[in-house]
């Protein structure tokens, strides 16, 4: 898990998501263009949420969240994602 100095605000969240598979599991390599977005990450720093939207998040979490949601950013040559909590499906 990368430090990274993006502070969210609100009831957003920075997000490092996970990296897609190279090949399945029988060993077929999988192309770039056939790579499936990922729809799963671990949260790198949360916003202070509100007092009727309390943060549930952490950081360290490792969260499913829908497959178009948040903002893509890039920063320091990484790729990190910030969406809002209700985008969160669940931490697992």
């Amino acid at each position: 898990m990368a430090e990274v100095n993006i502070k969210p605000l609100g009831n957003r969240v920075l997000i490092e998501p996970s990296v897609s598979e190279e090949k399945t599991a029988s060993g077929i390599i999988i192309p770039d263009t056939a790579k499936e977005k990922q729809q799963s990450g671990i949260v790198l720093a949360v916003g202070s949420g509100s007092k009727d939207n309390p943060m549930e998040v952490k950081v360290g979490d490792k969260v499913i969240y829908g497959k178009f949601s948040g903002t893509e950013i890039e920063h320091n040559g990484k790729e990190y994602l910030i969406l809002e909590q209700a985008d969160i499906l669940a931490i697992v």
